[in-house]
């Protein structure tokens, strides 16, 4: 009767041995980590009419294969440093941390001017010349840490000149970046960035004293640098008259909410989807009509005292 229990204790332990074997052998390894790279937003002032973004992006791709790049606009007017930052700080509060901003408006390319990358405290990395592109950005997000972009292992090898850096240096940096590599190895910290002169609007006893700063897109109207907040200590309400001057135009026109609330062909003053005063023509272009080129002086004139 022992000699039967311990056959079969013996017979069982093999089982359980055997299917343990089998069960290892069927389960499968598990996988690897997936890196996710990270998005790159492009923006220039190369236009499209050349090679130039092509070759940056082939660039970048070649480094960072997976990587998605969305293109900003390669349109900005071309040196405008200012245009730049703005459209910078206009996008990139839509985007997750992570995201490398790449921007090339260069310039003083081949210059002293440094080459950077500031990482901000959402956790964006903006890869651009030290030229002021980057201050409105890190004025609204906070700055993490700034590195001047010193080490050719993160640049373009074989290939170096000093009138293309958005070939040779930006663009391999950005998708050094959004390969996940350490940043810390592009070269030195630096404490401080080029600043870029901004205007502000003001108020006094005539009104606000502001400028038009550019147009939006295709359609003609009028961005300005007056926000919400300025314009409504003014008082005017919604369907009220409100006497601008822009350039040498002087015009009264209706503050309203939007296009439609005025007759096509009418012009209307209203609050932008950016929180910004614009002025505009229903169907039309405010800026071909009163020939606006930016940037121009605009002042929004307080409401005439009824006796």
């Amino acid at each position: 009767m022992a000699r039967s229990l311990r056959m079969l204790v013996a017979a069982l332990t093999r089982g359980w041995v055997l299917w343990i074997a089998v069960g290892t052998l069927l389960t499968p390894a598990p996988a690897a980590p997936v890196r996710r790279e990270h998005l790159i937003v492009f923006m220039t002032d190369f236009g499209v009419l050349d090679d130039a973004v092509a070759i940056c992006k082939g660039v970048m791709k070649s480094i960072a294969p997976d990587a998605e790049i969305i293109d900003l606009t390669h349109e900005v007017t071309p040196y405008s440093i200012a245009e730049g930052a703005r459209l910078l700080l206009r996008t990139s509060q839509y985007y997750p941390s992570g995201t490398v901003f790449v921007t090339v408006i260069d310039p003083g390319v081949g210059t002293s001017r440094k080459s950077i990358v500031l990482k901000t405290r959402r956790g964006q990395y903006f890869v651009l010349p030290d030229n002021g592109l980057i201050t409105q950005v890190a004025d609204r997000d906070g700055v993490a840490g700034i590195r001047q972009i010193t080490n050719p292992r993160w640049q373009l090898q074989g290939s170096s000149s000093s009138t293309f850096h958005g070939r040779d240096v930006f663009s391999p940096v950005a998708a050094h970046l959004a390969r996940g590599e350490d940043w810390n190895g592009l070269g030195p910290a630096l404490g401080t960035f080029t600043r870029l002169e901004v205007p502000r609007a003001t108020t006094d006893g005539s009104g606000i004293n502001g400028a038009v700063v550019a147009l939006d897109g295709p359609y003609g109207n009028l961005v300005t640098n007056i926000d919400r907040e300025e314009f409504s200590r003014l008082g005017f309400e919604l369907g009220a008259t409100v006497r601008v001057s822009v350039g040498s135009s002087e015009l009264s026109v209706p503050y309203q909410r939007t296009f439609g609330d005025v007759a096509p062909g009418a012009a209307l003053l209203f609050i932008d989807s950016r929180g910004l005063v614009s002025l505009a023509i229903n169907q039309g272009s405010f800026a071909a009509k009163y020939r606006i080129t930016p940037p121009l002086p605009l002042v929004i004139h307080r409401k005439i005292a009824r006796p």
